[in-house]
């Protein structure tokens, strides 16, 4: 039964992530971030880690996607011409793909090379278990994880105003 609760989380976190690139609605695209976040959450219920389900709802369900929502009605993204990207800037931005893409592989890589050699498991104290212990994972184990979601948030806020700017009056600027 917890392997068909796992398919349906993972299917509906999947298409709604999906969905927030693909929809060309801003609105809609911050509530299938609402939805795929939820998903996640309860992926997290489903490991026992209910601490990191309920940040998972307040922290970013919560506060992160209310921020968005307010920064794209707060720019009004659906008025004004916009100014085409430079070649330049498309050059840039799929440098920087690239370079997420490696960067994930080569994290992928290396956490596949050290799953394979430690094939015995260890009593270690689960990450859920208490509170001390996932504050003590969390700033020693997983601080780069986290600071890296912090700079991806920081960029996606600066996208939505990027991309929710007007640009009139431009022709004249020259």
């Amino acid at each position: 039964m917890s392997d068909l609760f796992f398919y349906l989380f993972a299917a509906l976190t999947a298409g709604s992530a999906l969905a927030v690139v693909l929809t060309k609605n801003t609105v809609a695209s911050a509530l299938s971030l609402l939805v795929s976040l939820v998903g996640v959450a309860a992926l997290f219920v489903l490991l026992d880690a209910f601490l990191l389900a309920a940040l998972m709802v307040f922290v970013y369900a919560g506060a992160v996607v209310a921020l968005f929502l307010f920064i794209v009605m707060l720019l009004d993204s659906h008025g004004g011409d916009r100014k085409p990207f430079k070649k330049a800037t498309i050059v840039a931005g799929s440098f920087a793909f690239v370079l997420l893409v490696l960067g994930l592989a080569t994290f992928a890589k290396k956490g596949a090379q050290e799953a394979i050699a430690y094939d015995t498991p260890s009593a270690a104290v689960p990450v859920g278990a208490s509170l001390r212990a996932y504050g003590e994972q969390l700033f020693t184990t997983y601080l780069l994880p986290v600071q890296i979601v912090g700079f991806l948030l920081l960029i996606a806020m600066l996208g939505v105003i990027v991309l929710s700017k007007k640009f009139e009056g431009l022709e004249d600027v020259k």
